[in-house]
């Protein structure tokens, strides 16, 4: 984006309100901070403070290495505990509520109440869509899903997803604001249970669990379940060939890379690791497993993937396509033999 263009739109967003301070809203605190924003945080424990602080503290030398600037990174963060007021001077709220829905629908319901006019209502969710969260809303048309990567601060993607009644303005406005903060916004065509780079991380973190518990070789499992849910989503309409190769790339992928699945769910969890990890997502996750619809690779299936993936990539020579997929693994390879012994 344009640096005059980013400008204004952060000028535009210059106040935005955190709910809910945990892993995924204290990472969001750091990023908006670190962009010039001012930040109120609302979380009703008692030890919001310190733990934001130390949040901050710990993630400064990944923002710095990002080219943000870090310099009196708090000096714009104020906490306020009573949601009313935190949010009623604002023009961005981002939710990171707990991911249970009639939570949600209260919370939306009272911030509506309270929030400018103007302000645009952005949920953190990995699972709720925005239509199920705003069902308690009188207008809920600058309401829709912002539903970014552990940790926000530094793994690309965010998925936006609009709700039913989400104008088509909202959700320009939520394209411009995360383009305007360094992230890779992606935006659905079509609302659904889990978005789409949660239903593949769940895909394979059922076979990983499997392999783990059952016997079996392991990476061409690995690759036919993701690759399962990627038919399920592009033959749903809910996104494209090409666009949930961008959104893989800009996340899970990444992740992956990294860490792995276990050791990323692991961190996912915070510092309880599996046992928080477990104790919030495992029951989503083992409905999501049994509830999987059937996906059928027949004639016609298969000829809405091939002629997505012909006008996408595959009219590129295929050496073209290997020398770049090339470059960029041994990119990858060579970054994280620099971290290996560096440490």
């Amino acid at each position: 984006m344009n640096e005059d263009i980013a400008s204004d739109v952060l000028e535009r967003y210059s106040k935005v309100a955190v709910i809910g301070a945990g892993v995924i809203g204290a990472s969001w605190t750091a990023v908006f901070l670190a962009h010039g924003l001012s930040v109120v945080v609302n979380d009703p424990r008692d030890d919001v403070e310190a733990v934001v602080h130390d949040y901050i503290r710990k993630a400064t030398p990944t923002l710095k290495a990002l080219g943000l600037p870090t310099q009196n990174l708090t000096k714009k963060l104020t906490f306020e505990a009573e949601l009313d007021r935190a949010v009623a001077d604002v023009d961005l709220v981002q939710e990171n509520g707990p991911e249970r829905v009639e939570f949600k629908q209260d919370l939306w319901a009272r911030i509506e109440q309270h929030v400018p006019s103007h302000a645009l209502l952005l949920s953190s969710s990995s699972a709720k869509t925005a239509t199920e969260q705003s069902l308690k809303m009188k207008h809920p048309s600058r309401l829709l899903i912002g539903h970014p990567f552990n940790p926000p601060h530094l793994i690309p993607l965010v998925e936006i997803v609009p709700g039913e009644r989400t104008e088509p303005r909202a959700v320009a406005d939520a394209v411009a604001f995360y383009k305007a903060i360094g992230k890779v916004p992606r935006v659905l065509r079509k609302e659904i249970q889990g978005f789409v780079a949660n239903r593949l991380q769940r895909a394979i973190f059922r076979e990983c669990c499997h392999l783990v518990l059952e016997e079996g070789f392991v990476a061409n499992r690995l690759q036919r379940a993701i690759f399962r849910e990627c038919c399920h989503l592009v033959l749903e309409g809910v996104v494209t060939v090409d666009e949930l190769d961008d959104i893989v790339t800009s996340s899970i992928g990444l992740r992956w890379a990294a860490d792995g699945p276990f050791r990323s769910f692991h961190l996912g969890g915070g510092p309880g690791g599996f046992v928080s990890f477990f104790r919030q997502f495992a029951p989503g996750m083992e409905a999501a497993w049994k509830s999987q619809a059937a996906v059928t690779l027949d004639a016609k299936s298969q000829q809405t993937i091939i002629d997505q993936a012909q006008a996408s990539f595959a009219a590129t020579p295929p050496e073209k396509l290997e020398g770049e997929r090339d470059a960029k693994q041994l990119a990858i390879l060579k970054a994280l033999a620099s971290v290996k012994a560096s440490g």
